[in-house]
């Protein structure tokens, strides 16, 4: 039913294999949970109109919260991902894990108050009253260990190793959170806004770090740990003799990141968004440097092409502003070395939804976890008798 579109007892009868008696008992347990409603009859045949259902996009809400080295937003959507309302604060992710998810819990608890929801989620979605919180979605920006929510020795956030964000937010709220990292989101936000016809697509998140979130199948790849995309250190020929900050030498992320470059071009910034500015301005140094980095980043997604073979890979994160300086490079490298066969149809492009890929991801995640079939049995399993 989450096509969006509406369809009767029969017809679901039909698609399913099931019995029409268990799919009309199916639908008025998922009624009763507020994800199914009724809407206008079918068209007859003869006889009396068929009712037919769609998903009640409106009777549940999540909250998708995009926590960043430097701000924390949060936003409250329906089922179908469209924000209800958000709210978004500048704070630094090294004050450590207590005082940011308290800013966290402090603005989800007033979405949910703003929209008559109760924080712990308890509040049922009847007609025309508040639609309950169901699951929480969060990104970080570090390596996380997914199946527990923890963040694993992240690099730019002192004091979160191993912390139970999940637990700590979901003691709260009163429901499930799903808690990854943030490129794996904004692969999730980016392909369901952006690109949801495409089921193999890479995201690549170039900004003080560089990472990806694979989509492969339709389905997020996150691997055994986690770890997946993880190409800020993967070895660069070019660098041989350049140190990064995790102790190897040659690593992409010494090369293309942001900082990489601001020490290419001997400028002192903590911003990509100077680098930007200044390719924007015509520096010459500048446009040089960010092409530069576009090839290295293409020189390793080079071998994801032959290994992966995506359709799409999409270029997201605050250097992306660079436009087509960055992109080019990328191009150039991918064209060059990959197989004719394995890019004749790739297309290599920039973010389309930008800053709004956070977010938008952290909700899916939280939609698609709640809407699963496991936790719609446990769901209706728990209905009353």
């Amino acid at each position: 039913m989450r096509d969006g579109q509406a369809r009767t007892r029969s017809e679901l009868a039909a698609i399913t294999g099931l019995a029409r008696s268990t799919v009309a008992l199916r639908i008025d347990a998922l009624m009763k949970l507020g994800l199914l409603r009724p809407v206008n009859d079918a068209i007859s045949t003869g006889g009396r109109p068929s009712t037919q259902f769609a998903l009640n996009v409106t009777g549940h809400s999540v909250l998708g919260v995009d926590v960043g080295a430097s701000h924390v937003r949060v936003a409250l959507t329906d089922l179908a991902g469209t924000v209800i309302d958000e709210r978004s604060e500048l704070i630094d992710i090294a004050r450590g894990p207590v005082v940011v998810l308290e800013h966290v819990m402090t603005m989800g608890s007033e979405l949910l108050a703003q929209s008559g929801e109760a924080a712990d989620g308890t509040n049922a979605g009847g007609a025309g009253g508040p639609a309950a919180l169901i699951a929480v979605g969060v990104g970080l920006p570090g390596p996380v260990e997914h199946a527990s929510g923890r963040p694993i020795n992240p690099p730019i956030m002192p004091g979160w190793d191993r912390y139970d964000v999940g637990g700590a937010l979901g003691r709260h709220f009163g429901v499930p959170v799903l808690v990854d990292n943030d490129v794996n989101i904004m692969a999730l936000g980016e392909r369901e806004l952006a690109w949801s016809g495409v089921d193999d697509l890479m995201f690549v998140k170039v900004a003080t770090g560089i990472g990806a979130g694979v989509i492969s199948g339709g389905v997020l790849q996150r691997g055994a740990q986690g770890t997946a995309g993880d190409l800020g250190h993967v070895y660069v020929s070019r660098g041989a003799d350049v140190f990064c900050r995790c102790g190897n030498r040659g690593c992409l992320e010494a090369l293309a990141s942001g900082a990489a470059i601001s020490r290419a071009l001997g400028i002192e910034t903590t911003s990509s968004g100077d680098i930007v500015a200044l390719v924007r301005q015509g520096d010459i140094e500048a446009i040089q440097a960010v092409r530069q980095a576009g090839r290295d980043l293409g020189e390793v997604l080079t071998t994801c092409v032959s290994l992966m073979n995506p359709s799409t890979i999409v270029i997201g994160g605050a250097l992306a502003a660079a436009g087509e300086f960055l992109i080019a490079g990328v191009r150039e490298a991918i064209y060059t070395r990959a197989t004719p066969f394995a890019t004749q149809h790739l297309d290599i492009t920039q973010s389309r939804i930008g800053a709004n890929a956070a977010i938008a991801g952290a909700s899916v995640m939280a939609i698609q976890f709640a809407l699963s079939p496991e936790r719609v049995d446990a769901m209706v399993a728990a209905l009353p008798d």
